[in-house]
């Protein structure tokens, strides 16, 4: 764990405990790289503005990136967050300047096995920024868990599906096309580098429609693809074809070197 390339002390990560106001993304790294590197830059860079209206230096953040990733061997997952320590809850318009922590943590192979989501009625703040909080996205998390699934769809006022907890969705429909909902919703690295390579439609999804689509698939950095079992009652195959070919496509990519 480093704060602008040196050891974090306690007091430093004060005010992220305690405050959690700012942004970050996560990678994964296999042998020593990452897939969709440029783009985890450019989230970084964007939410920076939005979050404090301030320039990040992406150089210096990938230098520390390449710090923590020149120590660990194999597969891991490297956490950036952006946070500035002296900022004053009084007065958060106060001009920031933003501190870069690096963090490690494992994580295990790819694919995971299918998840149940139970839907829930929730839209993130900022939805379009990966910012740190996370209280609303991990206590449907938990009811969900708690109702005997393993993870929250999210659908809004609308009746439209969005994203998961921690995650993009995606459906396979009836005509075998990739379809990612159309809407307000975190504009995901692992879904970017899906609709760069693979055919795919954007467009609003009823959660009602759900029952009728082929198949469903969870993304994010850590799970790449991972099918969708069933959504409330809704079984869903967790084998399709086109579901393979995105798995393929996705663990193909050789990532970029830190």
């Amino acid at each position: 764990m480093e704060l602008n390339g040196r050891p974090a002390d306690p007091e430093s990560l004060k005010a992220l405990a305690l405050v959690n106001y700012g942004h970050f993304t996560s990678m994964r790294v296999d042998n020593q790289r990452v897939r969709g590197l440029a783009l985890h830059m450019e989230r970084l860079a964007r939410d920076c503005r939005a979050v404090f209206d301030a320039r990040l230096d992406v150089d210096h953040v990938r230098e520390y990136v390449r710090r923590a990733v020149n120590r660990q061997d194999g597969t891991f997952v490297v956490r950036v967050s952006v946070f500035d320590p002296a900022l004053d809850t009084g007065h958060p318009s106060s001009p920031a300047t933003p501190h870069v922590l690096v963090t490690t943590r494992p994580t295990g192979p790819m694919p995971l096995p299918p998840l149940r989501a139970k839907s829930v009625p929730y839209v993130r703040d900022l939805p379009g920024v990966k910012h740190l909080g996370l209280f609303g996205a991990l206590h449907a998390r938990r009811a969900a868990q708690l109702s005997g699934f393993d993870d929250a769809l999210f659908f809004g006022p609308d009746g439209l599906v969005s994203e998961g907890g921690t995650w993009n969705v995606g459906f396979v429909d009836a005509a075998g096309s990739v379809v990612w909902p159309k809407g307000d919703v975190l504009p995901g690295v692992t879904m970017a580098l899906l609709q760069q390579y693979c055919t795919h439609t954007t467009a609003p999804v009823a959660l009602g429609s759900v029952r009728g689509m082929e198949a469903a698939f969870a993304t994010n950095t850590s799970i790449g693809v991972r099918a969708i079992s069933a959504v409330d009652d809704i079984a869903l195959p967790t084998e399709h074809p086109v579901l393979a070919s995105m798995r393929d496509t996705y663990l193909s990519l050789p990532g970029d070197p830190v």
